[in-house]
């Protein structure tokens, strides 16, 4: 780590401008979540592997900023040439930038790799001491990474409309309309899972995301794919001209935007776009600044491209296709509520195999009985560790229909490990599994019909009253919400609290959003909607059709970690009243697969929510039934046996 950040140092001092400090985001040159291995630059320089973070590198000091999901996790990886700031604890990096560097700094980004909307934040914090944001003209990182990883060249793939349910021609039609009701001429896409809702394609380009390096640009009459030709077949190729869209090179997105900026970028601007305007003006003035305006989302937009740009013409705005993408289409749907199924039988499978074996290795008391372990003696080659059971959980999964691989690394985790939020076990260091210790199993999956995202927590030996008064504390919460009702219009930051309560009543609480939207076959972590205490879970109601997770969580560090999460899909109510003329909506579980009843203290729970589990865990037999051999069945016979207080 010192090397590179001498090496970096160096490069700092010899920029023109010298720079003062340098950052190194996380994100891609599309603001991506999970980024493909050769943009892990942020990674590369500190050590911290999360999938969220920020360093900042000057004269003397290393800073990383991250949240309350990888404060545990960056103690233990960052080398002491780093220290931590605590996302909501210390101050942000744009204040810390704005008070601790000199007057006039120099502090240098590559603006591929920061939104807009960050940029911008900046720029402002800056003002104070006549700071200035420099757009390095290539990446620092970049320049010390010897190793970094070569391209990939992966090929892009045609979803079918029997998974997608809409058509590219229906997608674009509605994009455009929306494109005329706001006065714009064009829009550009920057989120790689916008591209490939909007245009049908998917590929592999990034580990669990089944996305490809792709920008799109759609103005009233042409549309555009920026992407690596060597990735697109002559199938593909025909696809996209079917569809009205012409395929360019990655990096000609740059000159295009410029191109369209000036207007240039439509080679058919005699054709009259009128047929997409939403309505016709009279007089030929107004006519003229009618759709004048390039549509950008400033949180996924890179500051690079925004700067090609007239920032007068911009309208800065999320980007119409993140809500299009969230309302499911019945087709998408459907095919969520079938992949959970078959994903809830891969579950089921593994916990009835993980029983059997932690009994027969360990000489646990297993999955439905309370003693200590009887501390077996096992040979090293049985032994069963964090990675190992996960590995074993893929290959349930991977025997399912459609199955195209996981959505996100599987966090398994044993004891003090499941403290850590977002843990992710390595083969090396990862611990061995343990009968006298909760064990945490994150995890999801991708299939054609859908994404997958599961939690749970079970303990195979005797769990402490303690574990089983948290244990209960999350599950009342995850049912509260699960459960609630609410009109059309309240946001996820209004639901939040219903998970947190019966924590709260013991001065408990988690550090991380209680529930995110899930991709149809695209990203596990899909917005524009959440259910969290952050502010941005104000922006957007929930709506019909949505899906969002249900996930309340609780971290005790050092000791155990607890979290139970399905994915729930909002529908309309069937209220008795409806007040305000409003509407009302409720969350369909679409999750399938047994809560442990030994870490239920039942005399916690009032008799509705026991009716509740008892209504969920029958629907969990019959709907999985099809799916199991004779002596997993009755083990999901006995894990769903109705309980009484």
């Amino acid at each position: 780590m010192a090397e590179i950040l001498a090496a970096l140092r160096s490069l700092m001092a010899s920029h023109s401008p010298p720079l003062d400090a340098l950052v190194v985001p996380s994100e891609d040159y599309h603001q991506s979540e999970y980024v493909s291995a050769r943009d892990k630059r942020r990674e590369f320089v500190s050590g911290f592997t999360g999938s969220a973070g920020l360093a900042l590198i000057t004269k003397n000091e290393a800073r990383l900023w991250t949240d309350g999901r990888y404060f545990l996790q960056a103690t233990q990886q960052l080398s002491d040439q780093w220290q931590l700031m605590r996302i909501g604890e210390d101050p942000s990096v744009d204040a810390w930038m704005s008070d601790n560097l000199p007057r006039e700094a120099a502090i240098g980004v590559d603006p591929w790799c920061v939104s807009v909307d960050t940029a911008q934040r900046w720029e402002r914090a800056f003002a104070k001491k006549q700071q200035k944001l420099v757009q390095t003209s290539t990446n620092l990182v970049d320049e010390v990474w010897k190793t970094r990883p070569p391209l990939e060249i992966n090929p892009v793939i045609v979803h079918p409309l029997e998974f997608a349910g809409r058509s590219v021609a229906d997608k674009l039609k509605n994009l455009r309309e929306k494109l005329g009701n706001e006065k714009a001429r064009g829009i550009i896409i920057t989120a790689l899972d916008e591209v490939a809702w909007l245009y049908n394609i998917r590929g592999t380009d990034v580990s669990y995301c089944p996305v490809v390096h792709a920008f799109a640009i759609v103005t009233l009459n042409s549309a555009f794919l920026y992407v690596d030709k060597r990735k697109v077949s002559t199938k593909v190729s025909s696809f996209m001209q079917e569809n009205g869209i012409e395929v360019r090179e990655y990096g000609a997105v740059s000159s295009d935007v410029a191109l369209l900026a000036s207007n240039q970028l439509d080679q058919d601007r005699g054709v009259s776009s009128g047929q997409n305007r939403v309505c016709e003006k009279d007089t030929s003035e107004e006519e003229e600044n009618y759709n004048d305006l390039i549509w950008v989302d400033p949180a996924s937009c890179c500051y690079a491209l925004f700067s090609k740009l007239d920032a007068d013409k911009v309208l800065l705005q999320q980007s119409p296709l993140a809500l299009a993408k969230a309302l499911k289409n019945p087709v998408e749907l459907d095919g969520l509520r079938n992949a959970h199924i078959r994903d809830g039988a891969a579950v089921v499978q593994f916990l009835v195999w993980l029983d059997k074996k932690m009994q027969e290795i360990y000489g646990a008391s297993g999955y439905f009985l309370e003693r200590e372990g009887a501390s077996k003696k096992r040979l090293e080659t049985n032994k069963l560790t964090e990675v190992t059971v996960s590995d074993k959980l893929e290959e349930f999964r991977a025997s399912k229909e459609h199955f195209r691989g996981l959505s996100f690394p599987t966090i398994s985790s044993v004891g003090p490990n499941a403290a850590i939020i977002h843990y992710s076990p390595q083969a090396e260091t990862c611990a061995e599994l343990d009968p006298d210790s909760i064990y945490l199993f994150d995890s999801g999956a991708q299939y054609l019909d859908g994404t997958t995202d599961i939690t749970r927590t079970v303990h195979f030996g005797k769990p402490s009253a303690h574990e089983k008064a948290c244990y209960t504390a999350v599950l009342k919460g995850h049912i509260a919400l699960g459960n609630a009702r609410y009109p059309n219009g309240t946001n996820g930051h209004a639901l939040d609290i219903l998970a947190r309560i019966p924590l709260w009543r013991y001065g408990l609480d988690y550090r991380h959003g209680t529930g995110h939207g899930i991709g149809s076959y695209l990203n596990v972590h899909e917005g524009p909607h959440l259910i969290s205490f952050r502010p941005q879970a104000r922006n957007v109601p929930l709506q019909a059709s949505m899906t969002v997770t249900d996930e309340p969580g609780y971290y005790e560090d050092g000791s155990f970690g607890i979290r139970l999460e399905n994915v729930l899909v909002i529908k309309e109510a069937d209220t008795e009243f409806n007040f305000g003329d409003k509407g009302y909506l409720s969350f369909e579980h679409i999750t399938w697969a047994p809560y442990q009843i030994k870490l239920i203290d039942l005399s916690l729970l009032t008799p509705q929510e026991i009716e509740w589990v008892n209504s969920y865990h029958s629907k969990c037999r019959e709907i999985l039934e099809p799916y199991m051999e004779k002596h997993q069945m009755e083990w999901l016979k006995n894990a769903t046996e109705p309980v009484s207080a």
